[in-house]
């Protein structure tokens, strides 16, 4: 039986986020929220990342403005805060996953050299975090009538498909129910647990290849899980 895990980025939104947990609600479901801390600083989004997490959806990171890709940011500052300033946010709500779950700003979905430095590597292993990476993306923001098509064509690609969407007011997700009910009519499970394959970081520990996803000048630790020589810095401040 093919395996789906949903996922949803970019929120909370007021106009989105609760149509997508209605639906998921009404068909028992659970997902995980990666959020962008800056959206947490408004109440109202706020109280949708606790409403979800009460409900049993998961809620990780997906930085704090969702700006620049890790990878091609030089300032060696920029992880942390980028990092850690959303970690700050849903420590403070009590949003916190056990494995610290954290997902980089792909540009598109890209997995790429532009994904990571070695700023932000070192900063999710020293600080025990999981990284949470993806295989389907069919581009939702752009098509909002077609993505559920490309969705369903990646889950017969695979045993065990994750699947980025974005609770985002762009109409897209006027057809998530549509497409739920479709999926599990095939067939598909639909759980909360993501496959070993899309989590190469897990509690801070590499666990899969990412010296594709590091900048050129800082794959070293990709192999390594270190820089220069040196075990990465203790300090925890995400």
């Amino acid at each position: 039986m093919a395996r789906l895990t949903l996922t949803f980025d970019n929120g909370p939104t007021t106009e989105t986020t609760p149509q997508v947990l209605d639906v998921l609600g009404e068909r028992s479901m659970l997902a995980t929220f990666f959020v962008v801390g800056q959206r947490l600083a408004s109440p109202e989004a706020l109280a949708l990342a606790q409403r979800a997490h009460a409900e049993g959806h998961w809620v990780g990171n997906h930085s704090t403005s969702h700006d620049t890709p890790l990878g091609l940011c030089a300032d060696p500052d920029h992880a942390e805060r980028e990092i850690g300033g959303a970690q700050s946010r849903l420590a403070d709500a009590g949003l916190v996953h056990d494995d610290r779950l954290f997902r980089p700003f792909g540009g598109g979905g890209r997995l790429d050299r532009q994904l990571l430095s070695t700023a932000a590597v070192d900063y999710l292993m020293a600080n025990r975090y999981s990284m949470v990476l993806w295989d389907s993306v069919p581009r939702d923001w752009e098509d909002p009538g077609g993505w559920a098509e490309r969705a369903r064509r990646d889950l017969e690609a695979r045993d065990h498909t994750v699947l980025v969407l974005h609770d985002l007011p762009t109409g897209a997700m006027d057809r998530l129910g549509d497409f739920l009910d479709a999926v599990t009519e095939d067939g598909t499970e639909v759980v909360q647990d993501f496959p070993d394959h899309c989590v190469p970081l897990r509690c801070g520990e590499v666990r899969g290849p990412i010296h594709h996803l590091v900048t050129v000048a800082d794959a070293e630790v990709a192999t390594t899980g270190r820089r220069g020589g040196a075990r990465p810095t203790s300090r925890r401040r995400g």
